[in-house]
C-alpha cells in the first residue's frame, strides 16, 4: 500500500515563548489585544476569529464553534476563562450598534449560503451579528447593501507586526504565531497530541507536529552532554 505523502511546507513554524506572548500582548489594546489573545487561549486563525458570529460563543460550556475553518469545515474549541469577563464586556459594549444601524437602514449583516432567503429576518438578528464589527459601514459588493463587515484583517496584522516590534522580539513573528503558540505550549504541558490536532482542526497530526517545536527542541528532548559537564 502506498503511503501518504507528508505534509507538503516541513518548514518550522515561529513559535513564542510565554514570556513573549504576555510581552506582546501588553503592548497590544483595545480590540487587537482582545483578538490577539484570543488568538493565543483558542488556537485561531485570524481569519475564524474575525468571522465569529455571536451565536459560536457558549459562555455557559466556555466553548466556542469555527464554522467553515480551513477545509470547509466547523470545529469546537476552548474559550479561555480569564477572557471570557473582557469579551462579555466588549459584547455590552458593541450591542447598541446594531440597532443604530437599523435605524439608519443599515443593521443588516452577510449571511452565508444564501441563508437571507430562507431566513429573511436572519440579518438583523443580534446572535447574527459580527464579534468583531468593522468600524464603519461599507457597501457589499456581493448585494450592493451598506452593511457593517467584520474589522479588517489588515487592521489586525498591523497592530501586531507593531507590538513585535516594540517588544524587541527578534522572531518573524504575525498573528499566526499566536496559533502555533497555543499547540505547543499545550504539548509542552502535557496534553495529547491527538487533542491538540482536533483543536487546531488538522487533517493530518503530522501538521500539528510541524506547527509546534516541543518535539524538535534539544535534539527531540535529548539532553546535550555539553549541559552535563559544563
Amino acid at each position: 500500500m502506498k503511503e501518504s505523502s507528508a505534509p507538503s511546507d516541513q518548514r518550522l513554524s515561529v513559535v513564542f515563548t510565554q514570556a513573549e506572548v504576555r510581552e506582546v500582548l501588553t503592548l497590544l489594546d483595545g480590540v487587537t489585544h482582545l483578538i490577539a489573545a484570543l488568538l493565543y487561549g483558542w488556537g485561531l486563525r485570524l481569519m475564524d476569529a474575525l468571522r465569529l458570529r455571536l451565536k459560536d460563543i457558549d459562555f455557559e460550556r466556555n466553548e466556542i464553534i469555527v464554522r467553515e475553518g480551513k477545509g470547509d469545515k466547523d470545529r469546537v474549541t476552548m474559550l479561555p476563562a480569564a477572557i471570557a469577563p473582557q469579551l462579555q464586556e466588549h459584547l455590552k459594549r458593541i450591542e447598541v450598534q446594531p440597532q443604530d444601524d437599523l435605524r439608519h437602514g443599515q443593521g443588516e449583516v452577510y449571511l452565508p449560503y444564501a441563508l437571507d432567503r430562507k431566513y429573511p429576518n436572519a440579518a438583523t438578528e443580534w446572535k447574527w451579528q459580527y464579534v468583531f464589527p468593522a468600524a464603519s459601514i461599507s457597501r457589499d459588493p456581493r448585494s450592493g447593501k451598506l452593511r457593517r463587515h467584520h474589522i479588517s484583517d489588515d487592521i489586525v496584522q498591523r497592530a501586531i507586526k507593531r507590538a513585535i516590534r516594540r517588544s524587541g522580539i527578534t522572531k518573524h513573528g504575525s498573528s499566526h504565531t499566536f496559533r502555533h503558540s497555543f499547540a505547543t505550549h499545550l504539548l509542552e504541558a502535557g496534553h495529547d497530541i491527538r487533542t491538540v490536532q482536533e483543536l487546531l482542526g488538522h487533517k493530518d497530526v503530522r501538521t500539528t507536529l510541524i506547527c509546534t517545536h516541543v518535539l524538535n527542541q534539544g535534539g527531540r528532548g535529548v539532553r546535550s552532554p555539553l549541559d552535563n559537564s559544563w
